[in-house]
């Protein structure tokens, strides 16, 4: 699926290149606001995606002595720097918008009519070739940012015939005030969630009292404490984690360590584990997770 996905945004590269062209060239000679902000998008997106090409590519590389982890976070990374990038051009376009409301141009509405049904062609092809592979974050951003260009692309279309019907020059500036929201909108979503992942914190879709509580319901288990998760890569979560155990033999302990890691594959999707063992009953060296030590209870 990485590698589909690689050359599918090699050729989404081209494509968004052609389309940029196409818009800057139509938005000068038609005095559109509305098609030059959508070329101005549009050409965030090819940093955009060559961003997120270059971060797939890192991802499928394997681990080395320096990168023990491997490439994982690249993807991430990549997000994170499209998601600032989209954030900038969003206010661009807004001020643009504005000045134009104060400042009216006629535009060819014909012409925005014909680049509008091309760019959503373009757009909307992207959007349904990445579609499947959007639950990784970095493709993710490059399947909403397409979906947003086809969206504005079907608001540019309606915005061009209202125009030519009314003659009301204010939707072309409407129009471009709409793609600057949606672009803030969305690059502060990925924004967020691209930077609680680089800042580690805690997946999601996981409580860190639910984890707790699972490991302590294995036989063996009787106090967790020090719990830490965290999101390496898509799909790739991360768990270490302090076990008091009873004193037991070396066999039964490890029965214990493979009851608790396949606990954590098949309830919560945790497959690269780090857990520490300690004798039960000794005082605690290291501070425990917030907000407190997850005890057995005997009740």
């Amino acid at each position: 699926m990485a590698q589909r996905m690689t050359g599918l945004l090699g050729a989404a590269v081209a494509a968004t290149f052609a389309l940029v062209v196409a818009e800057i060239v139509a938005g000068y000679l038609g005095h559109s606001i509305a098609l030059f902000s959508d070329a101005v998008h549009n050409l965030t997106d090819v940093p955009t995606l060559v961003i997120s090409w270059i971060g797939m590519r890192l991802a499928l590389r394997p681990p080395t002595s320096q990168k023990t982890y491997g490439y994982h976070r690249a993807g991430i990374l990549a997000a994170f720097v499209n998601a600032i990038l989209l954030e900038v051009v969003a206010i661009f376009l807004l001020y643009q918008s504005l000045v134009r409301f104060r400042h009216p141009v006629r535009v060819q509405a014909g012409l925005m009519l014909w680049i509008s049904v091309l760019a959503l062609a373009i757009n909307g092809g992207i959007t349904a070739a990445v579609h499947r592979g959007r639950r990784d974050l970095n493709v993710r951003t490059v399947w909403l940012h397409n979906l947003g260009d086809a969206l504005s692309n079907v608001a540019i279309f309606a915005g061009a015939l209202a125009i030519r019907w009314t003659g009301a020059l204010w939707v072309d500036p409407l129009i471009g005030i709409g793609i600057g929201g949606m672009v803030l909108w969305s690059g502060a979503g990925i924004l967020n969630e691209s930077g609680h992942i680089l800042l580690e914190g805690l997946p999601r879709e996981i409580r860190l009292e639910d984890v707790a509580g699972a490991v302590l319901r294995v036989p063996g288990v009787q106090e967790v404490h020090d719990v830490h998760i965290w999101t390496l890569g898509t799909d790739l979560v991360a768990l270490s984690c302090h076990v008091r155990i009873p004193d037991m033999h070396m066999e039964q302990s490890e029965r214990v360590l493979g009851g608790i890691r396949e606990m954590l594959e098949h309830d919560f999707h945790i497959t690269h584990t780090t857990i520490q063992f300690e004798r039960a009953g000794l005082p605690a060296e290291a501070g425990p997770y917030m907000p407190e030590p997850a005890e057995r209870s005997d009740a």
